[in-house]
C-alpha cells in the first residue's frame, strides 16, 4: 500500500483535524507515494524498535517524533539520532496523538481497561461515578494498570465521581469537576492546585495509561483489512 491510502484510512478512524493546534499528528516522515512493506504500531520510537523494523516500512505511533521545529540535525542526540536510522532504512512515520486521545484512547482506558461506565466526555476528560475510598480506588487502578509506584494527592477520601485523562493531563486540573482525577505526569504545582481545589489525584503514569494505543489501533486497522504488527517501545523509567 501507499502511505496515502493508509493516511486516508486513519483519517476515517480518527480525523487528524481534531488534533490540538500545538500537536504534530499526521505524516512526520516519508512521502505520500511511498509503497510500504510492513506496518508497525508503537507508543513511541526508540532505538530498540528501529533495530527490529524492516526497511521500507511504516511506523504508526501515538506520540509524534518531534513537535517543536528542529533547529539542528545533530545525529548524536534525540530525535536526530533516530531520524538518521529511519532515513537509512527508508522508514516512514505517522503520528496519531491528540486526535486519537479524543476519539479512542481515553474512553477505551476508562471503559475497557478500568471497567468504569462513561457518563460523559468533555473533550479530553472522561467522567464517571463510583463508590470507593481513595485508597480502594488507588489499589483498584494499580492492579488494572500494573502501576509500580504510588503517587497520589489526598484531598477527598470518599470518591463518588471520577475523571480521567490518559498521558499528561495536569494542565486540565482547573477544569476537572470530580472528586478524583486520574492522569499521568503530575507535577508539584499541579498537586498544589488540586489540593487547594479539593480534588484528589492519582498518578496513573504516562506510559502505563497510554500503552493500549497499539491494541486499539490494530483492531481498527483490521476492520479496514490492514494488517499491522505491534512492536511496543519500552518505558524509559525504571521503578525500584
Amino acid at each position: 500500500m501507499k502511505i496515502k491510502q493508509i493516511i486516508d484510512t486513519l483519517e476515517n478512524i480518527s480525523s487528524f483535524s481534531l488534533q490540538e493546534k500545538w500537536d504534530n499528528s499526521y505524516l512526520n516522515m516519508g512521502s505520500m507515494n511511498n509503497i510500504i512493506k510492513d506496518i508497525y504500531l508503537s507508543l513511541d520510537i526508540d532505538i530498540e524498535l528501529l533495530e527490529k523494523v524492516q526497511e521500507n516500512s511504516l511506523i504508526i505511533t501515538h506520540h509524534p517524533l518531534f513537535i517543536s521545529p528542529l533547529k539542528e540535525i545533530n545525529t548524536d542526540i534525540y530525535p536526530s539520532k533516530l531520524i538518521q536510522i529511519m532515513m537509512r532504512k527508508n522508514i516512514s512515520h505517522i503520528s496519531m496523538h491528540t486526535n486519537f486521545d479524543k476519539t479512542h484512547l481515553n474512553a477505551y482506558v476508562f471503559e475497557h481497561i478500568l471497567g468504569f461506565k462513561i457518563q460523559r466526555q468533555d473533550d479530553f476528560i472522561i467522567y464517571g461515578s463510583i463508590d470507593m475510598s481513595l485508597d480502594e480506588l488507588y489499589k483498584y487502578v494499580q492492579n488494572k494498570l500494573n502501576l509500580k509506584y504510588k503517587k497520589i494527592v489526598q484531598a477527598k477520601n470518599e470518591i463518588k465521581t471520577i475523571a480521567l485523562t490518559t498521558g499528561s493531563g495536569g494542565s486540565l486540573i482547573g477544569q476537572v469537576q470530580a472528586d478524583c482525577f486520574l492522569t499521568g505526569d503530575i507535577k508539584y504545582h499541579d498537586a498544589m492546585m488540586a489540593k487547594i481545589n479539593n480534588l484528589s489525584l492519582i498518578d496513573i503514569g504516562h506510559y502505563e495509561s497510554e500503552v493500549f494505543f497499539c491494541e486499539i489501533l490494530k483492531k481498527e486497522l483490521e476492520k479496514n483489512d490492514i494488517n499491522a504488527k505491534i512492536e511496543q517501545s519500552q518505558n524509559p523509567f525504571v521503578y525500584q
